[in-house]
């Protein structure tokens, strides 16, 4: 960096600076305006956008869906956080923290309200018994690595794609700061696949349905435009296991849905019925 940057005794907010997301991040919570949530017909509804934490939630309904639980119909509603959705007073009744996605629950007679998404897959798992095993080892070595995606992927988003991608400036310590923890978690992960189908072992869970739209898509080249500069060929027990979920019907279905595209080949904005995602 050519100017060394010395931090006030306190931190005031900028708004002109921030880079692409200035205009959607802000220093306090709470909803900026008035605006209602829709709700469909179907007992879940899914308020969300198909960046990976979205599509983590969408693959699991797609998959239970695929498994025979037909009481995993969902609506899907686009929540566009380039426009300041997340704001809207409806949402962040449901979710306080203004980030996608967010589930409510209209089974029982008050409706429930779920968020953060390993949440959300920890109540789909154990609502349909399915994805998640009850008890025992097998529980809690898919927990380990749930709970492990939800503290390293922030490392590879807001951190390594935040600063190789998004920043309005390019910085060479944030880029070999994030570049070095990505591809250890990359290596991590390569690890532990050279001798398990899965990444918890022979069975599919919700781990795997969390950590591929992260990592998955990043071997797969379709995150940052970082697959040369990662050189995430070379793990390659990582890309045999994405390429193995990206062939799972759930999966191609699950990351399409709320997604702002115009060839439904590439995703819908909003999904109701599994005709919405027929081609």
């Amino acid at each position: 960096m050519s100017d060394t940057y010395t931090p006030p005794k306190v931190w005031t907010w900028d708004k002109e600076n921030g880079g692409q997301f200035a205009s959607t991040n802000r220093p306090i919570a709470g909803p900026t305006h008035d605006k209602e949530l829709p709700v469909g017909e179907h007992p879940f509804q899914l308020y969300s956008l198909g960046t990976p934490n979205g599509q983590k939630v969408t693959i699991l309904f797609e998959e239970l869906l695929a498994a025979g639980h037909e009481g995993a119909e969902y609506d899907a509603w686009l929540i566009d956080i380039g426009a300041g959705d997340q704001f809207g007073s409806g949402f962040v009744d449901i979710n306080p923290n203004s980030k996608i996605p967010a589930l409510v629950d209209r089974r029982g007679d008050t409706p429930l309200r779920v968020f953060e998404s390993g949440s959300i897959m920890i109540h789909l798992a154990e609502s349909f018994g399915a994805f998640l095993a009850p008890e025992g080892p097998a529980r809690v070595e898919t927990l380990n690595w749930l709970m492990w995606q939800m503290g390293s992927a922030p490392f590879l988003g807001g951190g390594f794609g935040h600063f190789y991608a998004y920043a309005p400036e390019k910085f060479e310590y944030p880029i070999n700061r994030y570049a070095m923890e990505t591809k250890r978690q990359l290596d991590v992960l390569d690890r532990e696949l050279a001798s398990r189908e899965f990444i918890t072992g022979d069975s599919y869970t919700i781990a795997d349905m969390a950590i591929w739209p992260w990592y998955g898509n990043m071997v797969l080249g379709r995150a940052y435009d970082a697959a040369e500069f990662l050189d995430v060929k070379s793990y390659k027990n990582v890309v045999r296991w994405a390429e193995q979920l990206d062939a799972r019907p759930g999966v191609a279905r699950g990351r399409r849905v709320n997604k702002k595209a115009d060839d439904p080949k590439d995703g819908i904005r909003e999904r109701h019925s599994a005709a919405d995602l027929d081609l």
